[in-house]
C-alpha cells in the first residue's frame, strides 16, 4: 500500500513538454510553489506558461512538497520508446559520466522499477553513510575554548579572570580536541536531517531514522558552493568523497518554502546537451582504439579587442590521430547536439561554427552528432567551393533489449570510427547532404 502511494506522488514528463494543472496529478498549490521558485530571475530548467510550466532541455528530477516530477530525455516520436527505456538510458549516461556512482547490485531494483531518479540518489547517499559508519568515522583535531578542571593548551587570562574569580579549581583555556566533530561530518549530518524531512519513499524511512540515531549530533553550519570548492580531502577523508558529492547536490539544490513550509523545492537537473557531449567523450575515450587521442572542451582565443574582451572557439570533442610519419596528425572535430534533426538539415549557425573549426584547427573532417532512436545514419556533406567535409552523424540510442551500456558505447565508437575512415560520399551511404 505504501509503495502504491509513493508511485501516485510521482509524475514522468519529457524535456520540452508542457505540464498543466491537473487535479489528479499536478495541483494549483504545486504550480504556485514552482512559480515562487522561478522568481523574478527565472531558472534554467523550465519556464512559466498559463496554468502550468514548460520544461526546457534539462532532465532530472524536481520534488515539490510530496510530489516528484521526473523529467526524462526524449528525441523520438511518441510511443517509439517507453518511459522505462528513457529512464534507463538517462541513468546509464549519468553513471558513465560520473554524476551517479552506481557500483553495487543492491541498486538494481531502484534502477529498473517505477521509483524516481531522486529515490536512487537518496539510496546512494544512505548506502554511503551506512558504509562510513560501519568503517568508523574519521576523527580530526579542532581548536576549542572553555572552562576545564586541568590546565591544558594555552590559558586565556582575560576570560579566566572574568569567569573563575571564585572557582580556583578551573581554568579557561584554548586547546585542541581530537574527536568526530568537524565540518565534513557537520555537512553530512545536515544533509541527513534534510533527507529525513523531504524523503517520500517509505522504503527508506527506517534506514534514514537509524542513521540519524547512530550518527553523532553535529552543530548546524552554513553551507555554500564556495565551501565545497574550498574543501580538500586527504588520505584519511578520501572515503567521504561520494557521500559529499551527493550531499552537495541535495543541499545546494534545496529551496525551502519560507511562507508555508509544506511546498519545499528540490531540483536536481542536468543540461541534456552537456550530458550527451560528456557521454560521447567518455565512450570514445574508452572504445575508439589505439592510436587516437580524444580531447574535450579546449578553449582557444580567435578574436580580441586588446585590454577589453576576447572571443573563443570551444569545440566539444577533438580526435587526433598520428600519421605514419609521426610528424603530423589528422584532426577530426565533433559537435554534440541533443535534438531532433529534420531532413538531415542542420541549423545554419551550427554549420558556420563547424566551418570556423575547419579553418582554425586545420581539421580534415568535422561532424554534428545527433541522437537517433532507430538505425544510425551518416550523411556526408561538404562546404561548397572549399572541399571541407562536414557530416551529420545520427547515433542510435540504447535499445530496451540491450543489456550493457558498454555495448552501447562500443557501438558509438564503431560508428564514429567508420565515419573517420570513409572517403567523401562512398556508395554504401545515402546521398550526400548538399550545403549551399
Amino acid at each position: 500500500m505504501n509503495r502504491l502511494k509513493d508511485r501516485q506522488k510521482s509524475i514522468s514528463v519529457y524535456e520540452h513538454q508542457l505540464l498543466k494543472v491537473d487535479e489528479d496529478r499536478f495541483c494549483q498549490k504545486k504550480l504556485k510553489a514552482l512559480q515562487q521558485h522561478y522568481g523574478s530571475k527565472g531558472v534554467k530548467y523550465y519556464s512559466l506558461v498559463h496554468n502550468g510550466v514548460k520544461f526546457n532541455e534539462h532532465v532530472g528530477v524536481i520534488q515539490v512538497g510530496g510530489l516528484t516530477i521526473e523529467v526524462l530525455p526524449k528525441v523520438d516520436q511518441e510511443g517509439e520508446k517507453s518511459n522505462a527505456s528513457w529512464k534507463k538510458g538517462l541513468i546509464d549516461m549519468l553513471t558513465e559520466v560520473g554524476h551517479l556512482k552506481v557500483e553495487s547490485s543492491e541498486f538494481a531494483g531502484l534502477k529498473t522499477s517505477n521509483h524516481s531518479l531522486l529515490d536512487l540518489y537518496f539510496e546512494l547517499f544512505i548506502f554511503e553513510m551506512e558504509k562510513l559508519l560501519h568503517q568508523g568515522l574519521t576523527k580530526k583535531y579542532r581548536r576549542t575554548e572553555g572552562n576545564v578542571k586541568a590546565l591544558k593548551g594555552s590559558l586565556n587570562f582575560t576570560k579566566h579572570i572574568q569567569k573563575n574569580c571564585f572557582h580556583k579549581e578551573r581554568f579557561y583555556v584554548n586547546h585542541s580536541v581530537y574527536d568526530k566533530e568537524h565540518d565534513i561530518h557537520a555537512v553530512l549530518y545536515k544533509a541527513l536531517l534534510l533527507l529525513q524531512k523531504i524523503n517520500s519513499f517509505s522504503g527508506l524511512h527506517s534506514r534514514i531514522g537509524a542513521l540519524v540515531l547512530n550518527f553523532p549530533e553535529m552543530p548546524d553550519i552554513r553551507v555554500s558552493s564556495a565551501w565545497f570548492e574550498r574543501l580538500r580531502l586527504d588520505r584519511k577523508t578520501q572515503a567521504y568523497h561520494k557521500a559529499l558529492q551527493i550531499a552537495k547536490m541535495i543541499l545546494l539544490n534545496y529551496h525551502p518554502d519560507i511562507q508555508r513550509g509544506n511546498n519545499d523545492v528540490l531540483a536536481i537537473m542536468f543540461d541534456m546537451n552537456h550530458l550527451w557531449e560528456q557521454f560521447l567523450f567518455v565512450s570514445l575515450r574508452k572504445h575508439l582504439g589505439v592510436g587516437y587521442t580524444v580531447e574535450r572542451k579546449k578553449k582557444n582565443d580567435f578574436w580580441e579587442v586588446k585590454g577589453k574582451f576576447k572571443s573563443q572557439l570551444e569545440p566539444d570533442i577533438i580526435i587526433r590521430k598520428k600519421c605514419e610519419s609521426d610528424k603530423e596528425e589528422i584532426v577530426h572535430i565533433l559537435d554534440a547536439k541533443w535534438k531532433r534533426i529534420k531532413s538531415n538539415k542542420p541549423d545554419i549557425h551550427d554549420l558556420r561554427q563547424m566551418f570556423a573549426y575547419h579553418h582554425y584547427y586545420n581539421a580534415e573532417k568535422t561532424a554534428l552528432v545527433y541522437p537517433f532512436s532507430k538505425d544510425p545514419k551518416i550523411s556526408l556533406g561538404e562546404f561548397s567551393s572549399y572541399n571541407y567535409e562536414c557530416s551529420v552523424l545520427q547515433i542510435q540510442l540504447l535499445d530496451e533489449d540491450e543489456i550493457s551500456v558498454s555495448d552501447w558505447q562500443k557501438r558509438i565508437a564503431e560508428e564514429i570510427g567508420k565515419w573517420m575512415d570513409v572517403t567523401l560520399f562512398p556508395k554504401q551511404f545515402q546521398q550526400p547532404l548538399s550545403i549551399q
